[in-house]
């Protein structure tokens, strides 16, 4: 797994940490200062961001938990799985397309980066050279023929 992912997620939950237990609480305590909390617009916004914050601080430990069960031992060597470059001929477009699979947070469909959980990467996943696929995307179906993999194990040894 890249490590620059992790160390992105981490760096936000710590910077989520920090506000969720040293920034709020100041901002809450202010804006009890001010009095009625009924009509206290500092207090409420400060209230809906502690949620936020925390809902999102949940988020991110789910993913870096996740993140970390990945076993890269476990990518097939033969099959497209996560980190392959594949080379596909769109049926209907004609014309080749070329992608890697990335996780969530690197997915960059313009530079060609789509995510293993995207309907392309999931409909690819575990396919090989000469296979044909549909796939339901947003679009419509789209029917693609795999002309070229290269997992993330022939790209290391590159």
């Amino acid at each position: 797994m890249p490590t620059s992912i992790v160390q992105k997620l981490q760096e936000e939950i710590q910077a989520l940490e920090h506000e969720l237990n040293h920034e709020l609480p100041k901002e809450l305590k202010r804006a009890r200062a001010l009095g009625d909390l009924s009509e206290n617009a500092e207090f409420h916004m400060a209230k809906q961001r502690q949620d936020y914050v925390g809902a999102r601080l949940s988020q991110l430990k789910k993913r870096l938990a996740e993140l970390s069960l990945v076993n890269l031992g476990n990518i097939p060597k033969d099959k497209i799985a996560f980190g392959s470059k594949v080379v596909l001929y769109d049926v209907d477009r004609e014309a080749e397309i070329e992608y890697k699979l990335v996780t969530s947070e690197e997915a960059e469909v313009s530079k060609g980066l789509i995510s293993t959980t995207s309907p392309i990467g999931r409909g690819l996943m575990g396919k090989k050279i000469g296979d044909s696929v549909r796939i339901a995307t947003p679009n419509g179906v789209r029917e693609f023929e795999i002309r070229a993999v290269q997992t993330i194990y022939e790209q290391s040894e590159a």
